[in-house]
């Protein structure tokens, strides 16, 4: 009796798992629309595109212009693992409106010191991105760069975990 116990223990609790530990598609659904929701605010509020994984990887692969900025923090993020050719410059996890720039979340660089990152060509397209969708460090960093007169500024939201999950490789700077 106690090996059928544990035998239904476990079967509960591998299912619990795969169902998203007690939530239903309800509730599931409810967490998806809020960030569905915040998502598109930050996008209206920024006033920069959403590009998927697959469009990453074909910008990736035709376009040497391109600045691909990882906007996580350098040493628990970013040495450890980033997209091949990005930068990396700091950006808070919540997000920010553009009204005044918060030195302390970006350890302490200037906006200067991003614009100096981005380039002096306002034309250049711009790629942000941060961990995953419900990150808005990528956010601020599309944000900001709109702010500076930046044209064609887009915000890759699925970011380092989607490009994981699609298989691409990532690069250290060990």
């Amino acid at each position: 009796m106690l090996r059928r116990l544990s035998a239904t223990l476990l079967f509960l609790a591998a299912a619990c798992l795969v169902a998203g530990c007690g939530k239903n598609k309800f509730q599931q659904e409810v967490e998806t629309e809020e960030v569905a929701v915040k998502l598109a605010r930050e996008v209206q509020q920024g006033k920069y595109e959403l590009i998927t994984t697959e469009e990453l990887k074909e910008l990736l692969n035709g376009d040497n212009s391109l600045v691909l900025i990882d906007a996580m923090p350098y040493e628990s993020s970013f040495k450890k693992e980033h997209l091949a050719g990005a930068k990396n410059f700091l950006f808070d996890k919540d997000a920010k409106g553009t009204e005044e720039w918060d030195a302390a979340a970006s350890d302490n660089k200037s906006l200067k010191d991003y614009e100096k990152l981005l380039g002096d060509d306002k034309s250049a397209r711009v790629v942000v991105y941060c961990g995953f969708v419900k990150c808005a460090r990528s956010h601020n960093a599309a944000a900001w760069a709109v702010k500076l007169g930046y044209s064609d500024v887009k915000r890759y939201a699925g970011g380092i975990f989607a490009w994981k999950g699609a298989g691409y490789p990532t690069e250290s700077s060990d």
